[in-house]
């Protein structure tokens, strides 16, 4: 009985590997025909032409309603983290697709939520999905689970907000095999990018707002935001760090990152 019980796991495990792994294929399949990469270093979605295809619209909703069938607390560390931005970013793509045409992101209110001020502001308050029983909003699963889960400053490379000052949506979708390298690479891109950080001509650094309103995450300190740069930074950035002591500002654009400029619903 007991060797029955663990070929019955076994195979068990394998199918929901399977599974996951078909399902990873699809999402990629998706960015792949709808993330294009840009001369300026900025990823930007062909939201137009997605949202024109009813079969790929309806295959982000399988995506995502197959992912909330998922059990992220059964799976290693790594496995869970690619899992939640992967979700993260799917449901980023719908909320949008279903809104477009709209200039942000900040222009989609959230639903069913009354008496928070942000609800107005964007659509991360508002619930999208329910995993393992728990209803989550966008902010939940950035807050709540990835950011105190991981404790990975890397966290705010991953999850993609479709602005432009966001750090770049992938052309694949995450995986746990590769995490770590991946992670790595989109916080080089960002980090080496103007609208990850920008040095006047007399040395005043200017960030990007995502090391100001989450500073907590990478240090809590100036110069903790100045030693993360610094990890990441190519030669000539790391160069024009080498002074630092303290940052000058931040900026942040809210631009929906759109391969081409969206008309506005009236």
């Amino acid at each position: 009985m007991n060797g029955f019980l663990r070929a019955l796991m076994l195979v068990v495990a394998l199918g929901l590997s399977s599974a996951g792994a078909r399902a990873d294929a699809a999402f990629d399949g998706l960015l792949g025909r709808y993330v294009v990469k840009s001369a300026d270093g900025i990823t930007r979605v062909d939201y137009g032409r997605w949202r024109a295809s009813s079969a790929d619209r309806a295959a982000l909703d399988t995506f995502i309603a197959g992912e909330a069938k998922r059990l992220p607390s059964k799976m290693v560390k790594a496995e869970q983290f690619a899992f939640w931005a992967n979700l993260y970013n799917a449901i980023t793509l719908k909320v949008v697709l279903d809104a477009y045409p709209v200039a942000s992101i900040r222009d989609i209110k959230s639903s069913g939520v009354w008496f928070d001020p942000k609800a107005y502001t964007g659509p991360w308050v508002g619930k999208r999905v329910t995993v393992e029983g728990r209803e989550l909003s966008l902010d939940e699963i950035e807050h709540s689970i990835l950011r105190p889960t991981f404790g990975d400053p890397r966290v705010h490379y991953a999850v993609n907000c479709a602005s432009y000052g966001c750090p770049n949506i992938g052309v694949r979708g995450w995986r746990a095999e590769t995490l770590d390298a991946d992670l790595d690479v989109a916080a080089r891109d960002f980090v080496n990018h103007a609208r990850g950080v920008s040095v006047s001509g007399d040395g005043r650094v200017t960030v990007s707002s995502i090391y100001n309103w989450f500073k907590v995450d990478f240090g809590g300190t100036d110069a903790g935001v100045i030693a993360h740069l610094k990890k990441f930074a190519g030669p000539e950035l790391a160069k024009s760090l080498e002074k630092v002591t303290g940052l000058a500002g931040d900026q942040y654009d809210w631009s929906l990152n759109d391969t081409a400029k969206a008309k506005v619903k009236s």
